[in-house]
Order: C-alpha cells, then sequence, then structure tokens
C-alpha cells in the first residue's frame, strides 16, 4: 500500500499553524544540561517512560532526566491524524528504483529506528522492517492507537509465574482506573452498545474513545455476528471485562488526534522544574559504579552522546570522539525504558548478557545473565485481501493527493472525519474451539479461558503493509494476528557501537502449534467471509494464494509468502521469580545481580500479551511508577 502524502505547501502551511506544541524543559544537546546528576535517569521517552517520568516529578523533591534519541513530536501532522499512522513506519510502502525497476522497502522515516528483522526461515527466508519508534512518546507516537489491557488470564499467570500477587489482574485494574480518560468518538456519535462506560476511567492521562467515523462495512461486520456463533457479539473490546468476541476498536485517539504519552503525561509535567528532557541524544552504554551491596553491580551512570542525523543508520561509525562523549548519573536509580530492542541491547552494551557473545565483541562481561536478549515474542500478522462491489471504501483516498490533501485540512478544521479515525473500527479476539485440530494436537498455549489464541480486524479499503496497493479495484481487509504465539527468537549486538542495529530475530513460524494456528486461522476467515451479510458486498479473495488455500499445504504456502509481524516485541528482558535460573529482572524490575538499576518497558513481560500492548505498557509504567516511590520511601 502506499502511504505517502504529498501535502500541497499551502497545506502545510496550514498544519504548521494548528500543530505546534512546545515542552518548556525539553534540550536537544547534552551539552545544554544544567547538572550531569539527577535521583532518576530514564532511558527511552516511549509509552513507558515518559508515564513513570510524570509520577515520579509528581513529587517536587525528586529530579528525573530523560533521555530520547529521536526527535520532538511537535508540530509534526503526521504524529497528530490518526489516520496518517501507516506514513510514519517503514513498514508501510515500497519505493520503486527507477534504475533496476526493483521495488523496496522505504527506510527513509524520521520517527522510525529503521529496523529490519534478519532473514526469517519460517517466512520463506524473506527480511521486512520492524519498526519501533524514534521520537518523543516512542511507539505511542507511531503506532496505530489500538488499545487494550490483555485478558485477565494473561496477568494472573504472570503474577503466578514471578511470585508476586501485585501483577494479577485483581491488582492491575486499579492502575487502567487511573491511566485511561475515556472521552466521546469525534463525531460524537451515541455509543450505546458499544462500550460499557461504567468500567472505564474518565480523569486519567491519556484520552481513550470510540471510532469517530462511520464505515461501510460496520454494519455488516455486525450483521455476520448474529449470524456466525462461531463469532459472537462482545460490548466492550477493552479486555477490562471478558475480552472474546468482536466489538468496536478503542484507540488513544480524543478530540479525533492521536493521545500519545508525549501530548499526554509528558504535557501534564511540562512546567515541572525538576524534569528534563534530552532529546537527540543516544546512549552508548550504562556505567558501573560503586555498590553498596558486595554481591550486586550498581549500573548508576549513563554515557551518551548526540544521535546521528542519518536515521538510515548505513553507515554508523565504530568509534565515538571523545569531545561528544558525556556522562550523567543517577543518585537512585537508572530506569531502562528504552523497548523490547533497546533494553537488551542497551544491556548487553554494558556487559549485562551472555558473556560467550560479550566477549566475541570485546565487550568485558559484569554480569552474565544468558536470558538478555532471549525470548523474544510478536505476534504474527497476515492480512486477507478481498475484492469488493462497493465504491464506498477509502481506496480512492488512498489513491489520490488531491482527496488526501482535502480531507486533511478539514480535519485541521474540525478534528473529524475520515482523517480522525485509525485504521479499523471493528475488531475481534477469539480462541480456538476445543474440539478443533489445533486444540487436539497442542496443550493451549493461552494463558487460560479468557485469553484469546487470535485476532481478527476489519478495514474498509486496501490495508497489507509492504505489499502495494494496486492502482484499481475497492477491497475489504481483513488482517488476523496470532496473539498466543510459542515461536520465540532473540535481540543480539552485532558490534560494540551503539548506532550499529542489533540483528532482530524474531523467530516467526518456527514452533510447530504457531503453524497449526495459522492453517486454523485463514479457515476462520473464510468462513466469516462466507456469512450471507457479505453476499451483496464481497466479490471474492484477491490473491490467488488465498482462493487456493484449502489444504495445509496451501495455507502453509499462503501464510508463508504474505505474513509478517505486527511489530508488539515483548520478553527480551524477561521478568521472573526471585529464585529462577532465566530472566533479567526481579517483579520489583530490578535487574537481576544488579543495584541502582530497573526495566519498565514491554520486555518485561515473561509471555506475549494476548492483545495490543500499549495499554498494558501504559498500566505497567503505574505500578512500576507505584512500586518505585514507595520502596525508595519518595
Amino acid at each position: 500500500m502506499y502511504w505517502r502524502i504529498s501535502l500541497t505547501s499551502a497545506c502545510q502551511v496550514l498544519l504548521s499553524l494548528f500543530l505546534v506544541h512546545t515542552w518548556g524543559l525539553t534540550i536537544t544537546s547534552p551539552s545544554q544540561l544544567p547538572t550531569l546528576t539527577f535521583d532518576y535517569i530514564i532511558v527511552g521517552a516511549g509509552t513507558a517512560g515518559l508515564t513513570v517520568a510524570s509520577r515520579l516529578t509528581e513529587i517536587a523533591s525528586v529530579t528525573v532526566l530523560v533521555i530520547e534519541a529521536g526527535p520532538s513530536d511537535a508540530g509534526d501532522v503526521s504524529l497528530q491524524a490518526p489516520f496518517l499512522s501507516p506514513t510514519l513506519t517503514p513498514n508501510s510502502y515500497f519505493v520503486t528504483s527507477q534504475r533496476t525497476n526493483r521495488k523496496y522497502y522505504c527506510t527513509d522515516t524520521i520517527h522510525d529506528w529503521n529496523y529490519s528483522v534478519v532473514a526469517q526461515a519460517g517466512l520463506n527466508n524473506r527480511v521486512f522492517p520492524f519498526p519501533r519508534g524514534r521520537v518523543l512518546g516512542g511507539c505511542s507516537s507511531i503506532n496505530y492507537m489500538f488499545h487494550q489491557y490483555g485478558a485477565s488470564d494473561d496477568w494472573d499467570r504472570m503474577s503466578n509465574v514471578v511470585g508476586d500477587s501485585g501483577w494479577s489482574w485483581k491488582n492491575m485494574k486499579q492502575f487502567i482506573v487511573k491511566h485511561e480518560k475515556l472521552v466521546p468518538p469525534a463525531d460524537a456519535h451515541d455509543t450505546t452498545g458499544q462500550i460499557i462506560n461504567a468500567i472505564h476511567g474518565v480523569n486519567g492521562a491519556v484520552s481513550i474513545s470510540l471510532p469517530g467515523n462511520n464505515q461501510t462495512i460496520d454494519s455488516l461486520v455486525l450483521q455476520a455476528t448474529r449470524q456466525l456463533p462461531e463469532f459472537p457479539f462482545n460490548q466492550d473490546m477493552s479486555g477490562v471485562t471478558p475480552l472474546l468476541g468482536i466489538g468496536f476498536l478503542q484507540s488513544s485517539i480524543g478530540g479525533g488526534s492521536r493521545s500519545s504519552s508525549s501530548t499526554t503525561y509528558l504535557q501534564n509535567a511540562t512546567e515541572r522544574p525538576n524534569l528534563t528532557v534530552l532529546i537527540n541524544t543516544t546512549v552508548m552504554k550504562l556505567l558501573q559504579t560503586n555498590s553498596s551491596q558486595p554481591f550486586l553491580k550498581a549500573f548508576r551512570s549513563v554515557q551518551i552522546t548526540p544521535s546521528l542525523s542519518d536515521t538510515t543508520f548505513n553507515s554508523p561509525p565504530q568509534s565515538v570522539p571523545a569531545s561528544s562523549i558525556f556522562t550523567v548519573a543517577a543518585t537512585r536509580d537508572v530506569i531502562l525504558s528504552a523497548g523490547s530492542v533497546g533494553t537488551p541491547q542497551i544491556l548487553q552494551l554494558s556487559g549485562i548478557g551472555n558473556s560467550t557473545d560479550l566477549t566475541s565483541l570485546g565487550i568485558p562481561t559484569v554480569i552474565d545473565n544468558p536470558s538478555v536478549g532471549k525470548n523474544l515474542a510478536d505476534h504474527l500478522f497476515l492480512s486477507n485481501i478481498y475484492s469488493v462491489q462497493s465504491n464506498l471504501t477509502q481506496d480512492a483516498l488512498l489513491r489520490s493527493s488531491a482527496l488526501k490533501n482535502r480531507d486533511i485540512a478539514s480535519w485541521q478544521i474540525n478534528k473529524t472525519g475520515i482523517i480522525s479515525n485509525t485504521l479499523a473500527n471493528n475488531l475481534g479476539f477469539l480462541r480456538f474451539a476445543d474440539n478443533s485440530t489445533v486444540m487436539r494436537q497442542f496443550p493451549d498455549p493461552a494463558a487460560g479461558p479468557t485469553a484469546p489464541h487470535w485476532e481478527i480486524i476489519f478495514s474498509n479499503f486496501w490495508f497489507n503493509p509492504g505489499f502495494a496497493q494496486p492502482a484499481n479495484g475497492s477491497f475489504m481487509s481483513v488482517p488476523v494476528v496470532l496473539v498466543s504465539p510459542l515461536s520465540r527468537g532473540s535481540i543480539k549486538i552485532k558490534s560494540k557501537s551503539p548506532f550499529d542495529h542489533p540483528n532482530i530475530d524474531p523467530n516467526f513460524l518456527t514452533n510447530p502449534f504457531d503453524i497449526a494456528a495459522m492453517r486454523e486461522i485463514v479457515l476462520a476467515v473464510k468462513r466469516f467471509t462466507a456469512a450471507p451479510a457479505w453476499s451483496n458486498f464481497i466479490i471474492g479473495p484477491f490473491e490467488q494464494q488465498l482462493i487456493v488455500a484449502n489444504t495445509n499445504t496451501t495455507i502453509d504456502e499462503y501464510v508463508r509468502a504474505f505474513a509478517t509481524g505486527i511489530f508488539h516485541p515483548t520478553g527480551t528482558a524477561s521478568m521472573s521469580a526471585v529464585n529462577a535460573t532465566t530472566g533479567v529482572v526481579q517483579s520489583n524490575l530490578t535487574v537481576k545481580g544488579a543495584e541502582g538499576l530497573r526495566v519498565v518497558d514491554a520486555s518485561v513481560f515473561p509471555f506475549p500479551l494476548s492483545a495490543h500492548p500499549q495499554g498494558s505498557v501504559y498500566v505497567l509504567a503505574e505500578r512500576a511508577a507505584v512500586a518505585i516511590i514507595q520502596s525508595e520511601k519518595l
């Protein structure tokens, strides 16, 4: 799909007038720091990092430095207009080389790390981008804003595995209310029957709303749920009540604009003199400091340098001039919130990881922990495209710069219309039947009976990231996501340079359960789209491979040719019980074997969450902030 948007000069000027906000305590270079010592240093100004920073600085006596490798999110329409989210990451579109006539992934987005996975054996050895936010707000500034909290069983399983009842669903629900602020949809329509208002918070930081632009397929999706008992309707898709079923998407959108950790948690804290945000700055490594405990290694200093201006990272430097290196120190804790790729990378660069791997790169081992960077899990994504008879899809909009600019200009004035929407209005989370082939063959990998195995999404246009939209035709996309995968991969640095991207290997579709599960899912999609509700709408599958995907062999061929990740990585600095021989952090999120070092981001989840992770990361960070405040008696 081509999501490149060419704005006219007049439209660009108009956008700039409406989308300018600045953070008063943000600085752009380490040389501008007023001091080199803070109570807490948070590495990563993303979903979790800014949440923790905001909560800690509510205490006026606590000083916090947040370090972000990327730029500010101020004044950029693509970061604020929900429908433009696919333009922010390199997985979204191809460019064609005029010299070779070959198509390549576009990798010139300044808000992304521009990572790629290593060749995926389970996906025909394909290589594709692995988007991660590199901007204030992190992934909450570039993602598609889907907002759930997982299933209750997800949290209870984690609580049991790590031996800490504080992570149980019973305890974690309080942080949902603290975090979210339910607001009306952009079009202010009556939401009766689409959400259960009573179970949501209304005074939290991040705005959550239902879709604000009705789509042609919405009524057909709901009609199909009434016709097919296999696909029941669910009135609230947040996960606060049971997650299973199909219903209306809840998104981190307020007033027709993206609600990110930057526009909420950071904005709430921007005038606090005890908060400093340093952007455009890369963490090189953590430095060992004096420890107060003989059996622990302390890491309370952080080595930093200005970020590269070349965001493609094509030729990363292997060394940095001494004059460009700065060291900042924390009197209490360094908190890694660099995400499931950045956090293990920084740990390994700092000598915390597998000693064999570190030695081979000339990095002295400080803490030998082979679990660092292991246990990488991601949700497998497959978009199933159907040709449809309607001329009311959004495909014409995606093909026309004039139409896009018209709608963007309108959105600037009233914050309504298609640009105020993310990519879907309806989605569902489902389980395989107990008597299904996959459940007869394998033990249940889900956290429990309330946790789904897979997700289904409905988009009223061509949506297949990495595959170009056809020049003609109208389409409905039915993406599916395996949210209970058993395939596991790794993050592993390649050199001592912090600018050298690590090897990212999700190891997709290498576990037999995942292969069998995708067979069940593809057949389930075909059953759903065969419901009578679609008889006057769907023409048929667009891809020939989907048409013939009816046997194990043909389904496997289809999945291996078209599936990618949905970029929900977890587990690379996994939480585990205090006496466990694996894992990277304790249940209080302190790094095992270390002092003054915590991890607060999605890398600590020991299992993949059975939903989009953004909401869960927010409540993880809310609880982490409370735990830090209580443990430090702040």
